[in-house]
């Protein structure tokens, strides 16, 4: 090749190089993921795959903990605990990702030896591979939250030793905060009387959000519980939603969340208070937002 022709090609090279990195990095990971489909399980997987996928989340030999509500002694078509095969999948993608071990775990409000196996949830997390332990309160130690409410609590050492935590609600109403999403779940995290929490459950909320601070948050929105929440009982109480949202700003994903219930998210004041203290976004006119169905 002559001089001039090897010059002018490493000129054009250099040109396409440039234009290809550039469309590349043009390619902004969006901040939410929202994918709507048939099966729990391809959904909960693009909407992650959607954020970059699970490697962006999960290092190879992480000990990943999964907390997904399994509070109540319900069915799953009875939307009071996540949907196990949105658990299921979450498994699966954080082992094929490397992950040298999965548990999913959660405080219940009723007997955990109930809700674990009538969610539906430890026959699931454990087919895909995930160690499935009932809460010990011999494993729980004083912790300190550094919180506006919370200074220290009993949390689950199962917790606090895990390299990765992945908030995994199901979408609902709850009596008292009017609806539970990602930043409520933390509750089941943590022992002691969580009924003391009750007087200031915003805060608390925030306070144990941004302590545990989630490396990914999965918002199951399959079918969600719309009246009689947080434990419902009807299936007139629910509504099929085929939806899940993910996204790393858990404040954003709650944010989204509300919207399902037709409430805005200004309008609760764990999510004002947590966009105010910089937690998060709650205008979802300012996210990038990925939506599609599948």
């Amino acid at each position: 090749m002559k001089r001039r022709e090897f010059i002018k090609d490493l000129t054009l090279g250099s040109f396409l190089l440039s234009s290809s990195s550039g469309f590349l990095f043009s390619q902004k990971t969006p901040d939410l993921a929202l994918i709507q489909g048939e099966s729990p399980t391809q959904i909960t997987k693009e909407a992650i795959s959607a954020l970059g996928g699970i490697q962006k989340f999960v290092s190879k030999g992480d000990q990943v903990l999964v907390k997904p509500n399994i509070g109540w002694d319900r069915r799953p078509e009875q939307a009071a605990c996540t949907n196990p095969k949105v658990v299921q999948a979450i498994v699966e993608l954080c082992l094929e990702g490397g992950a040298k071990k999965v548990k999913v775990m959660d405080h219940s409000i009723n007997p955990a030896q109930r809700t674990y196996v009538r969610s539906g949830i430890k026959e699931a997390a454990k087919k895909a591979g995930a160690q499935v332990p009932y809460p010990n309160k011999h494993r729980l130690r004083k912790t300190a939250i550094h919180g506006a409410q919370l200074n220290e609590w009993e949390v689950y050492t199962d917790f606090l030793q895990a390299d990765k935590l992945i908030n995994v609600p199901i979408a609902k109403t709850h009596s008292l905060t009017r609806l539970t999403l990602g930043m409520k779940n933390w509750l089941g995290a943590i022992g002691g009387n969580r009924n003391l929490l009750h007087q200031n459950i915003n805060q608390a909320m925030i306070d144990l959000s941004e302590f545990f601070k989630p490396a990914l948050t999965v918002l199951d929105a399959y079918r969600i519980l719309i009246r009689n929440g947080p434990q419902g009982g009807r299936l007139s109480d629910t509504k099929l939603h085929k939806t899940v949202v993910a996204g790393v700003d858990y404040v954003a994903v709650d944010a989204m969340g509300a919207t399902f219930f037709n409430i805005e998210p200004s309008q609760l004041p764990f999510l004002q208070m947590a966009h105010k203290k910089g937690l998060g976004e709650i205008r979802l006119n300012r996210l990038n937002i990925e939506k599609r169905k599948v």
